[in-house]
């Protein structure tokens, strides 16, 4: 029996025939994504889901999915999938990554343009019957500096249109090679440089803890009067209150901004305001893209329904099902190890190397491969997966390297991540024990013997006496409770580390606390996905 594949949502014939001509059963009834009960009723016929986002993928309605195997998302975001519910069922993911990167690089080159000539205004003044030609003066692109935060994929094509507009560009992105930088035509800058010197500011990086209000109230006092800020990526990369502020006082001249801290937007600190050109959230929505994303995500679901090829999965590595049963722990470790250190590792990475040793040698060193490079990437980008993630990796300039060796040790097998940059080298080992949890073996070079928590915090220090003493007293006088403690050191009086597993994240305020105590070389939280 043929595949049977339900379209909920607006996808084009092009995209539906496609399914046909891989011998797929499908049914096309877009009101289904605004229709719940009617949804659930007919879910458990289909052996696939293709959606946009109209279409809600819950718990409840996957109870009802009795055949569903893959969901497939025509765009980028998932927001509308309950992913780990559709994991527990066994159910791929799937969404189209990369068909709209052009058409929001464009989307940001376009608002620049509006913002920099004050076009929407102007035409609405002229729609008006006024004719105020010297009310709008404004300024060229050409020879400007243009600083891009994030030069990944959809960043890299705006670096790459705005040289071609005779822009000077820089960039700020800790994960941006020299090779790579040269290659778009472009100067690798710190944030504080980017803001003192930039013309126009354009962000293209993901909302995540660590860019959360990039453009916030104090980095915002330190760009040059007179800046120009795009926003085309993510609402909450830019403080809103303080921005209105600064275009108010005229330090900021104008901004461009196509996501918002909420969304719909009805109200915002930005309406009304002069020389502020607001568009809803308009980022993907041209006819290529919806086109482009629509028979992307057509032809992945039915290569995996006919052939079992896994294509830009959010929740699944490319292995067979045979492979997965061995490899389940094996891939969450590979993950794990990335994670750590693309927590730790600040600055640009120059190379990943993995070493597999023993037994994991024999394995699928492809998706073992990407699923640790999926962890040193999500560290910037949470959305990538283990397809996207040695692209974007590559995109960047990172080089990968793997060795596999036979047993070396007292472990049947491990394997070791070592990340490169220009300041200093960092490895990370681990393996899987025989109740099939993954634990970290080796942290510089000391060994170690670490369960892997969700919430955990590590230290370095000389190896001296009271750390355990300072860090039990600290986190327990805050509230943290501790549920293991690992601690490794090179020698005596030497190097020395601490692994702890918490029940919940470390609040800065009691990192700031152990920094205060002056034992410490480094303190970091960090968060690991276990489930």
């Amino acid at each position: 029996m043929a595949p049977k594949v339900l379209v909920s949502d607006q996808l084009s014939e092009t995209a539906v025939q496609i399914f046909r001509d891989n011998g797929i059963d499908v049914d096309f009834d877009p009101t289904l994504g605004k229709d719940k009960e009617r949804l659930a009723e007919v879910i458990g016929q289909y052996d696939g889901l293709a959606i946009r986002s109209n279409t809600k993928v819950t718990e409840k309605l996957l109870e009802k999915a009795t055949n569903l195997k893959v969901i497939g998302r025509a765009g980028i975001g998932v927001d509308n999938v309950d992913i780990p519910a559709a994991s527990k069922k066994g159910v791929i993911v799937m969404n189209t990554p990369f068909g709209n990167m052009i058409t929001t690089a464009e989307h940001a080159i376009a608002l620049m343009f509006a913002v920099a000539r004050q076009i929407p205004e102007a035409s609405a003044s002229t729609h008006a019957g006024k004719w105020e030609k010297s009310r709008f003066m404004g300024v060229e692109l050409t020879a400007k500096v243009l600083g891009v935060i994030g030069a990944g994929n959809i960043g890299g094509i705006v670096c790459d249109r705005a040289v071609g507009l005779k822009m000077k560009v820089i960039a700020y992105d800790p994960f941006l090679s020299d090779e790579r930088a040269a290659k778009l035509g472009v100067t690798k800058v710190e944030l504080d440089e980017l803001l003192r010197r930039a013309d126009f500011i354009t962000l293209h990086v993901p909302l995540t803890d660590k860019t959360r209000n990039i453009l916030g109230r104090e980095n915002l006092a330190k760009t040059k009067k007179g800046v120009r800020i795009i926003n085309c990526a993510r609402g909450g990369l830019v403080d809103e209150e303080a921005l209105a502020e600064m275009l108010k006082s005229g330090h900021v001249a104008g901004a461009a901004f196509d996501v918002f801290a909420k969304e719909p937007a009805n109200e915002n600190p930005l309406f009304g305001l002069p020389n502020v050109v607001c568009t809803p959230h308009l980022g993907a929505s041209t006819t290529e893209a919806q086109e482009n994303v629509a028979l992307q995500v057509a032809e992945q679901m039915s290569a995996y329904l006919n052939t079992g090829a896994v294509e830009n999965a959010l929740n699944m590595p490319s292995v067979t099902a045979e492979e997965a049963m061995v490899m389940g722990p094996w891939l969450k470790l590979a993950e794990h190890l990335g994670a750590f250190v693309g927590q730790m590792t600040d600055e640009p990475i120059k190379a990943i190397n993995l070493l597999f040793d023993g037994a994991v040698s024999k394995m699928n060193l492809d998706a073992l491969g990407c699923a640790a490079i999926a962890g040193v990437m999500k560290a910037v980008n949470p959305e990538v997966n283990l397809v996207s993630a040695p692209i974007q990796a590559a995109e960047r300039g990172i080089k990968m390297a793997r060795t596999t060796q036979a047993k070396s040790g007292v472990f049947d097998a491990f394997i070791k991540l070592t990340v490169v940059t220009d300041q200093r080298e960092r490895s990370i080992a681990g393996t899987v024990f025989s109740d099939g949890k993954p634990r970290f073996i080796q942290i510089k070079g000391i060994n170690i013997d670490a369960d892997i928590g969700p919430h955990m915090l590590y230290t370095t220090n000389e190896d001296v006496p009271g750390i355990i003493g300072t860090l039990g007293g600290t986190l327990g006088d805050n509230g943290v409770n501790i549920a293991n403690f690992t601690l490794g050191r090179s020698e005596q009086g030497k190097d020395a580390i601490a692994l702890l597993y918490v029940d919940e994240p470390v609040d800065p305020s009691v990192v700031e606390k152990l920094h205060a105590t002056g034992m410490f070389r480094a303190i970091r939280p960090l968060a690991f996905n276990v489930s």
